[in-house]
């Protein structure tokens, strides 16, 4: 029998990513990895993982798995979701570990504030490594499972038969959702293709989520950025992050599955701290945007990881809680006799 999570429902999108393939983008193939590469590292941290560890993302609607293993320690990580079992009468919050047996099944819940979250399975997912990441990028069918999302009956294979055992683990104060963050960019490169008041626009105003988001980019409704004189630049490398602004003014925020290489002019680029905040804004979610230096930038990266090290070091034991074991109360005779409302 094989070891894995088959799929009876696949959600909206679930692949799997790991961080990335890096090293590939003068070749023209995109990074790809995970849309919030702080969650994906927690959720790995919880069930013993290294960090980069392929796990199942999954946007805007969650999956329903079942356990095709002896037991399987997993977790979820992302702000507002949650792990419900059977028909839903035991819930897991995220960002705490939980052992299942073969034959649960469970399905993740993604809440009002919440548009990414990450399953993570204790060994990780078993799928062949492409260009050094199991990452998915769907558009070229690269990576992942076939190099595509799960779709029902499909069987995501699992390194471990049986979980270790140990106490489980959660994280006593996950990172929030931060949908009010101001998004940090370093202005440029091309920012002296822009007008002065498409500068202003940028920093003051405000933007939303538009409907056309994926994990390549997410189109911003606000002020239209205007170009001094036209909209065509000599094709450059694009970095995760990077605010593009074709001709109808309208930016765009490129994500993971970016293109690598692109002919418009980008007005600002988020810094690598905030790639995950933005990673968790939905479509009609709010955008402002503050200008730092690059030396500023340098050293909320350091601050980022200083911080993500905190959150790993502060993970602690589930407490018991006194969890009612159904199987036993049901198989219990909880009447010692009978008892009429006649006296």
């Amino acid at each position: 029998m094989n070891t894995g999570l088959k799929v009876l429902n696949p959600g909206l999108h679930t692949t799997v990513q790991d961080l990335g393939r890096v090293g590939y983008q003068a070749l023209g193939v995109p990074v790809s990895g995970a849309l919030d590469a702080v969650a994906l590292r927690l959720g790995n941290a919880l069930v013993g993982n290294p960090p980069g560890a392929a796990a199942l993302e999954i946007l805007l609607s969650g999956p329903t798995l079942e356990v095709m293993a002896e037991t399987a320690r997993v977790a979820v990580a992302g702000p507002g979701a949650s792990l419900s079992i059977g028909d839903g009468v035991r819930v897991v919050p995220a960002w705490q570990s939980v052992v299942l047996a073969r034959g649960d099944v469970f399905r993740i819940n993604l809440g009002r504030e919440s548009v990414c979250a990450y399953l993570a399975v204790e060994g990780a997912i078993a799928l062949p490594r492409v260009l050094g990441s199991a990452s998915t990028y769907v558009r070229a069918a690269l990576g992942g499972f076939e190099g595509r999302a799960l779709r029902r009956g499909d069987v995501v294979p699992l390194a471990i038969d049986r979980a270790p055992d140990r106490v489980e683990q959660r994280l006593p104060s996950p990172p929030p959702a931060a949908s009010e963050q101001p998004i940090r960019v370093v202005l440029g490169p091309q920012q002296d293709c822009f007008t002065g008041e498409a500068l202003a626009a940028l920093l003051d105003a405000e933007f939303h989520v538009s409907k056309s988001a994926d994990r390549m980019g997410m189109r911003l409704d606000g002020p239209l950025l205007c170009h001094r004189r036209g909209w065509d630049i000599v094709s450059d490398a694009i970095a995760t992050g990077a605010v593009q602004v074709p001709g109808s003014g309208q930016p765009i925020l490129l994500l993971a599955d970016h293109q690598t290489t692109g002919g418009y002019p980008k007005i600002a680029t988020v810094v690598s701290a905030d790639l995950a905040v933005v990673g968790r804004r939905r479509p009609s979610d709010a955008i402002r945007f503050a200008a730092v230096t690059v030396e500023e930038a340098e050293q909320l990266a350091r601050y980022d990881e200083r911080r993500i090290a905190t959150l790993i070091a502060s993970l602690e034991p589930v407490p018991d809680g006194g969890r009612i074991d159904l199987a036993s109360l049901y198989a219990g005779n909880l009447i010692s006799g009978v008892v009429t409302a006649v006296e």
